[in-house]
Parts: structure tokens; C-alpha cells; sequence
């Protein structure tokens, strides 16, 4: 229900007659009736039919962002509660087709019976009071004594507080009316004593519509395109696109002949993107021609388009881009965009799939942030720019994962300098040296053979987990609770894997299925960890379970603790010295050289380590 007259001239001017003084567009256009409301048509019902029915509430809250109506709104719904012609009264009205008696002294803030407070410099108890004091007096003048608190989120806990009793249970010949952009910040208890209406903002389609009757009735002409741009700029704000509007009238060139404002006037005035340059802009990002790219930014910036807006304005596209991929070509007419871009939408939707879209979404947000904290915002929108055109070089999350699956790659396959997926052959290539370095750094020494000369300094006994042999798609599966840990130690995961020898006792090994025991002092969340890891490291799903009896066998650190009590050299070095304490220390690293293992030594509480060597 959008009526297409606008909305009634305040007489205050017509008063004054061709001399007074300029009113902005915002005001002189202000809605004075419901029908002049625009994208609000679910409220205006809402409340005709409570008029009608007789069940007028004693409390309206209403929320919005900036510039969609609620102060507007608010006062037209005191002038219809008061509505009254001369020799008629007909209780409240919505239809208000002339001025009543109350309309223009209510339209222009000053009747004695409708009193307006502004909460953010009111905001204390003693306002409050104040208010509460004047409920009790009836109107002097108007049928109801209508009180509107604008942004009334501003006001304190305790004026809240003292407003309650008053708000649930008011005169008869009292009406609350509430205006408020954040309301959340309201107490529930104040929301649930009013009748709330949200105002949504106002569509692109509607405000074009509402732009162009305005210009004409200012006898100005408007380019289409420009007035799409004051309503993409505007974000649903009937205030903002007014004020935009009255800041375009102004830049019409005397010397144009069509009398026109050109879309390009209002986009310089703006500081927009052309919109032909963010698709030029956006295919080339997705074409990892980062020179183009640089190129067509650089450009836009020059012409003075603000870097934040040009970001902004590719995720716009990108958005649409992912609308139609999702939906199909009928996502492509909706949103600001419109069947303008559908056609070019369409051919470039075509070189990405929605993983690579939600990519580049992700990636140009991360970008938009930056650049508003960034002391060189162009340079931010520039890395943005370099970021989403060497992202089209790699494989989406999903696509990664499939090569993984079917072993085309290797989780090693891209480079940590490079970044970038190497060839299958070179991964070929390159699997026998890196399975003969893996086998030489982890192949351990027989300790049972006590002649043999160890390759670490005297009395080390280190521990190494029996490796994990690269099979040829990648890593082979796990057969037991060893080659999990080996798993953990390729894979840096130091944490983890000391966590798996201390705290895990194996009751069953079997393909994808592991069941164990845990220890007092195990993590609780060690089971999904595990499952996680396993899913990471081998592209398969497992199932850890955990029993609470006794069952199970030694954990890894107990096997080695064992092991190496009963190694020759230890026994004999535990006889010489009665009492001592054993403490083993391994390697943290297979490739250190054993030069630098000298600190990985047994260490005797009571005697010093070269007693404990020559002993040895």
C-alpha cells in the first residue's frame, strides 16, 4: 500500500510565501499521513485494523535503522489518535484525508498535549519523575496526552526502572509512543508492555521509485542510473537518499542542454566505482592477471573512487556471482544489482564454482576490514587485490580434499615458500630420496646388541617409535598405536604424541576401529582429538572407544620404561649403586645429529653423571 502522491508541503512555508528561506528535501517532504509512508505497508495495516477494531494500544515501540521513518511515524500516529475536524468527532483515525485541528500545531512539534523528549540528553530518573508527574493531569486540548521518547535506549537503569509501573498501567488518556534504533539495549521488562514495529529499511526498487517522483516535482532531471546509485549509497535511508538528492540537484552543469544530472556527476560526487570497471576489476582477480588488477584499481582510485568502496562494491558482485550459482539465473534480477549486470553475471558466474566464490567472499571481507584500520588504505586494497588473484592458483578446500582422496596429492605437495601445488611427476620423483631420509632418520638402534658401538654418547638410550612407510598414494594406514605416534612426530604434533605414550592403554587395534583405556591423568577430550588427527593424516574416518576396566596393555612409556631397565648396561649400573633413581630422556628431534644429544643422558639423584659413565 505505497500511495503515489507525495507527501503533503509543510504549510509553515506556504505561511511565509517565495520568501522563505530553503527547506532541505528530508523536511519539506516529510510523510504527514500514512499513505504517504513508503515500505511500510505491514504496519500501516496492522494499525488500521486495530483502529478499526477499537484495540489501540497503550504503548508503541518503534525500531529501525537511521532514516526509515520512526520519529515521522510516531508523530503521525499522535495526529491520528487525535484526529478531530470541526463539528466531528469521530474517535481516532487512520485515514486522515484533510488537516484536523491538532494535525499542524502536532506536525510542528509544538501542541501542549503531545510532548516529545529526546532521551539521549534526558536520560536520568529525575527526567523521568518529571514525565511521570504530568501523566496524572488529563489533556487540555486533545483527546489523548501522547508522550514520544526518541532513542529511549538511552535512558539510565533506574529511569527504566521508575518508568514501569507507569508504563504497564497508565491513564486511560495516556499513549506511549517509543522510537529507538538499537533495541536491544531495551529491558525486557519495557518491551514486553509495548506493541513493537520494526521498520525494515526501504527497498532499492522503492526508493528509485520515491527519488524520481521528488526530482520531478523539483522539475530536475535525474539520470536513472544515477538515482540506482543514491539508493545503493543510501543503504534503505529515506533521510540519507533526500539528502543525497538535494546534494545531486546541485551539481547540474548549466551548460548541458538535456538539463540532465548524469550519472557520472553523481558518481564523481559519490567518490563510486564505475560499475563496467568492477566487473573488468573482478575478472581479472579471478583471471590471476594481478598486473590488470593493480592496473584497473589504480585507476578507479585516481578517479577519486574511495578504496573501502571499491571493495564493497566487488563483494556486492561476488554476492550476486554466488545468488546465481546457488539459485540459478533467476537470483540474477534480484538485489541492486538488477537485469542490468544479469547478462554479465551470468557469463562470469561461469569461471568459478561456489567454493571459489565463497573464497573470494572471505578473502574481500578480510580486505574490507583491513582497509578501514590500514593508515594506507589503497595499499590494503591492493594486497586485497593480490590476495584473491593468487588464490585462484590453488584448490578450494573441497577440491584440495578430493585430490587427497584420490591421491593425486599428497598433504606435502604444496610448497610452504612457494604456496603453490607442485607436478605429480616431481612428487614421483621426489618420494623415493624422501622415504630413504625418513627411514634413516627414525631407523633405531638395537640395543640388544651390547657389543655394538652406539651412535649417541654413552649411557643415552633413546626411544624411537617404529616408523610409518609411505605407501604410493601417501601415508600408509596405521596398524597400531606405534604408527599412530609416528604419525604425531612427522606431523609436529609434540603435545599429542607425548600424550599417546602416557596416557593411552591399547585394549584393540583393528582397521578403523581402535579401542583403549585411558589413564587417570589423560585429557578428556584425547579420544576426538585422536579421531580428528587420524581423519587429517590419512583421509579416513575412525572410531576411537574408550573402556573403564582394567583391560588393556602397557602404555608406549611404560613398554620403554621397561625395555630399558632390562638392558644390560642399566641393570649393571643400578647393582654398582643401590638406590639410585633412573630418569630417561629421548631425542625430540630424529634429525638431530647425536653431537647434539649430549644433554639426553641418565641421570643418577645421588652420584654425578661421569661416576655414572665410568661405571658404565
Amino acid at each position: 500500500m505505497m500511495d503515489t502522491s507525495l507527501p503533503i508541503a509543510n504549510s509553515s512555508e506556504d505561511a511565509l510565501g517565495e520568501d522563505a528561506p530553503y527547506e532541505v528535501l528530508a523536511r519539506k517532504y516529510r510523510p504527514r499521513r500514512f499513505e504517504d509512508l513508503i515500505g511500510h505497508e505491514a504496519m500501516v495495516k496492522t494499525l488500521e485494523n486495530a483502529f478499526t477494531a477499537g484495540r489501540i494500544a497503550h504503548a508503541y515501540i518503534l525500531t529501525g535503522v537511521r532514516g526509515v521513518g520512526k520519529t515521522t511515524t510516531a508523530r503521525i500516529l499522535a495526529r491520528a489518535l487525535n484526529y478531530e475536524v470541526a463539528g466531528d468527532d469521530g474517535g481516532p483515525q487512520i485515514h486522515m484525508a484533510e488537516d484536523g485541528l491538532h494535525c499542524q500545531a502536532i506536525a510542528q512539534s509544538r501542541h501542549p498535549d503531545v510532548l516529545e523528549m529526546d532521551a539521549a540528553s534526558r536520560t536520568g530518573v529525575g527526567d523521568i519523575r518529571e514525565l511521570i508527574e504530568g501523566v496524572r493531569y488529563a489533556p487540555t486540548q486533545a483527546r489523548y496526552k501522547v508522550y514520544i521518547i526518541d532513542e529511549v535506549h538511552m535512558l539510565t537503569t533506574a529511569a527504566f526502572n521508575a518508568l514501569l509501573k507507569t508504563l504497564e498501567e497508565p491513564p486511560p488518556h495516556v499513549k506511549f509512543i517509543f522510537a529507538t534504533t538499537e533495541i536491544r539495549k531495551l529491558p525486557v521488562t519495557v518491551l514486553s508492555r509495548c506493541q513493537r514495529f520494526d521498520l525494515r529499511r526501504i527497498e532499492p526498487e522503492t526508493m528509485i521509485a520515491h527519488l524520481e517522483k521528488i526530482a520531478e516535482a523539483e522539475n530536475v532531471k535525474i539520470a536513472m542510473a544515477g538515482l540506482a546509485m543514491i539508493a545503493r549509497a543510501a543503504e534503505g535511508s529515506v533521510r540519507d537518499a533526500l539528502s543525497i538528492l538535494d546534494q545531486a540537484i546541485v551539481q547540474h552543469d548549466g551548460d548541458d542542454a538535456s538539463n540532465e544530472v548524469s550519472a557520472q556527476t553523481i558518481q564523481s560526487m559519490l567518490g563510486l566505482a564505475d560499475r563496467t570497471k568492477s566487473w573488468s576489476l573482478l575478472e581479472a582477480c579471478f583471471k590471476s592477471d594481478g598486473a590488470m588488477a593493480l592496473s584497473e584499481f589504480r585507476d578507479q582510485y585516481d578517479d577519486g573512487a574511495d578504496p573501502l568502496v571499491i571493495i564493497r562494491d566487488l563483494l556486492e558482485l561476488v554476492h550476486l556471482l554466488t545468488r546465481i550459482k546457488a539459485a540459478g539465473p533467476v537470483a540474477a534480477s534480484h538485489g541492486p544489482a538488477g537485469s542490468a549486470d544479469a547478462e554479465r553475471a551470468m557469463e562470469l558466474g561461469d569461471m568459478l564454482g561456489l567454493g571459489g566464490l565463497t573464497r573470494a567472499w572471505t578473502l574481500l571481507m578480510k580486505g574490507l576490514e583491513e582497509i578501514k584500520l590500514a593508515p594506507d588504505p589503497a595499499a590494503a586494497g591492493e594486497m586485497a587485490l593480490i590476495r584473491l588473484c593468487f588464490a585462484q592458483d590453488l584448490p578450494t578446500p573441497d577440491e584440495a580434499l578430493k585430490l587427497l582422496k584420490s591421491g593425486n596429492l599428497s598433504a606435502t605437495t604444496l610448497s610452504p615458500t612457494e604456496g603453490k601445488p607442485q607436478s605429480a611427476d616431481k612428487t614421483k620423483n621426489d618420494a623415493p630420496e624422501s622415504k630413504a631420509a625418513t627411514k634413516e632418520h627414525v631407523e633405531s638402534v638395537d640395543i640388544d646388541q651390547a657389543t655394538a658401538q652406539p651412535a649417541h654418547p654413552e649411557g643415552v638410550i633413546p626411544f624411537r617409535p617404529r616408523p610409518v612407510a609411505d605407501g604410493a598414494s601417501g601415508t600408509k594406514m596405521p596398524e597400531c598405536l606405534e604408527d599412530i605416534v609416528s604419525l604425531a612426530l612427522r606431523h609436529r604434533e609434540e603435545k599429542f604424541r607425548t600424550e599417546l605414550e602416557s596416557s593411552v592403554h591399547p585394549v584393540s587395534f583393528k582397521p578403523f576401529h581402535i579401542v583403549v583405556r585411558l589413564s587417570e591423568k589423560a585429557p578428556g577430550d584425547l579420544p576426538a582429538r585422536l579421531m580428528r588427527y587420524l581423519k587429517n593424516w590419512t583421509g579416513a574416518d575412525w572410531m576411537v572407544e574408550t573402556v573403564q576396566d582394567e583391560s588393556g596393555g602397557e602404555t608406549i612409556r611404560e613398554a620403554r620404561d621397561r625395555e630399558v631397565r632390562s638392558h644390560p648396561l642399566v641393570a649393571r649400573a643400578l647393582d654398582l649403586f643401590p638406590g639410585s633413581k633412573l630418569q630417561i630422556r629421548e631425542a625430540k628431534n630424529f634429525d638431530t645429529p647425536s653431537s647434539d644429544m649430549e644433554n639426553e643422558e641418565m641421570v643418577d639423584e645421588d652420584h654425578d653423571q661421569s661416576s655414572v659413565a665410568k661405571s658404565s
